[in-house]
């Protein structure tokens, strides 16, 4: 049942179908309730109106043998106050449903009758002598007509008489045809509620293979890109402008997302590598000239390859942090604060902070950020710079200025692409591996943070931090 039921198509079919199948079940037994009643109505409008007919006659003074009670071959009941049958229809020969059981007229028993005219009136009417009751008691049962047994509708209708006192006439109407009508429409509905419901399913099926067969589609070329591990593929876009469209180009967002990620994962690679081979071919190179010609060791040079060494690995360690997702901390610092730690000892840097400007976040990573933007600002400056700390609004602001040539506007992004430089600082002595600016602005989108370049008001390059402050 789970693998008949397992595909969109099969579901969206039998739900609809399942819909229309209910609808159909409440609009037909609507339909048949209304039709009976209906039907009903109208038997028992029948049935009081052959009642009022005869208690017409009763009420001009017509005695019990010369009514008109075989009209149409309806029951016709005559019964007086006592309950008495005083006139019925010749060839009825069974009744029920009038509470009076006799078919054939009752004698009157001596002094059974009460003179005195307080006669029990059920219908609850006063009627005068030759007044017909204007409510009719209306009920079901059933009754044989010369041998044939039907259900009929009965209607009671009172009447006062001269010389009889008060009678009832019991007159029905019959059923067959409210039987007969419902039969045929519940037959009707049998038959032909299959049938639409085959439709609807049928439809529905073909609809949806059509609407699903472009997403078909982009499952087959997502299955070929995964097999092909291709993604510069892209999966068809159909022409609806619908739901799947967006779909499929939700889909090609994704697919270009990832191949940018994977390309530039793969240049990353192949950018640490080389960078992590020029230092450990150097540094290989001196042990192995030590261990030939001890005397020809250079032992500063050892060391400042192998800073150079840890310097990377930390920064690719921390790069590989940030890009696993690394939450960071929810401490609050103090920008200024730490804006004099990263610039006590450095030449040519001053500070100009206010207090009172605190953020949230990890200290060492945003202490991180400062020394590569000052490691960078000294790099570039001609003689001085300038770290400012502020607040705009809800904003920590963090200015790190220099006085030298600036950055191009068309390198102004670039810059903090992994493994740039520009080609002022392409060597080794001046320049580093080109990662600092890279890891300051990741660390600062993972602060909810930005960090951007501009012209600084001296001429150089003024690289601003914003961070929302805590």
């Amino acid at each position: 049942m789970s693998r008949l039921f397992g595909s969109v198509r099969a579901r969206a079919t039998l739900a609809a179908t399942l819909v229309v199948a209910v609808a159909l079940v409440a609009a037909g037994t609507a339909v048949l309730l209304s039709l009976r009643s209906n039907l009903l109505g109208e038997a028992g409008t029948a049935a009081e109106r052959s009642a009022r007919e005869i208690a017409a006659e009763l009420a001009v003074g017509t005695p019990y043998d010369q009514l008109t009670l075989d009209v149409d071959d309806r029951p016709v009941q005559v019964v007086d106050e006592d309950g008495r049958l005083v006139a019925a229809s010749e060839d009825l020969e069974r009744i029920s449903g009038t509470g009076v059981d006799a078919v054939r007229p009752q004698p009157a028993a001596t002094g059974e009758r009460d003179d005195d005219g307080d006669e029990d009136d059920d219908s609850g009417e006063s009627l005068e002598p030759g007044e017909i009751g204007g409510l009719a008691r209306v009920g079901d049962g059933s009754a044989t007509i010369d041998g044939d047994t039907e259900d009929y509708r009965f209607a009671g209708v009172p009447v006062e008489t001269r010389d009889e006192g008060r009678l009832t006439v019991y007159a029905g109407a019959p059923l067959s045809a409210e039987h007969g009508a419902v039969n045929t429409a519940l037959t009707v509905m049998l038959i032909g509620f299959p049938l639409l419901l085959a439709v609807v399913a049928g439809v529905t099926w073909l609809v949806t293979r059509r609407a699903l067969r472009p997403v078909e589609g982009i499952r087959r070329e997502m299955a070929a890109i995964t097999a092909s591990e291709d993604l510069a593929r892209r999966v068809p876009v159909p022409a609806t402008r619908d739901e799947v469209a967006r779909l499929a180009l939700t889909t090609n967002e994704t697919l270009a997302a990832l191949e940018t990620s994977v390309e530039r994962q793969r240049r990353f690679v192949a950018d640490a590598s080389h960078e992590l081979r020029s230092p450990i071919a150097s540094l290989r190179t001196q042990l192995e000239v030590a261990a030939a010609h001890p005397e020809l060791l250079d032992l500063e040079g050892a060391v400042e390859d192998t800073v150079r060494l840890q310097r990377l690995a930390a920064d690719l360690l921390l790069l590989a942090r940030l890009d696993a997702g690394e939450r960071p901390a929810d401490a609050r610092v103090d920008l200024a604060g730490l804006a004099r730690e990263e610039a006590a000892g450095r030449s040519g840097v001053s500070v100009r902070a206010g207090d009172g400007v605190e953020v949230a976040g990890s200290r060492g990573q945003l202490g991180r950020v400062l020394a590569n933007l000052l490691d960078n600002a000294q790099r570039h400056a001609r003689s001085a710079v300038e770290v400012s700390v502020r607040r705009e609004g809800d904003q920590a602001v963090v200015g790190v200025a220099d006085d030298g040539e600036g950055v191009p506007a068309a390198d102004r992004e670039r810059i903090f692409e992994r493994f740039v430089r520009l080609d002022a600082a392409r060597s080794r002595d001046d320049g580093g591996a080109g990662l600092g600016l890279a890891i300051a602005r990741d660390v600062a989108a993972r602060h909810g943070g930005t960090l951007t370049v501009r012209d600084a008001p001296a001429g150089g390059a003024l690289f601003e931090l914003r961070l929302p402050c805590a």
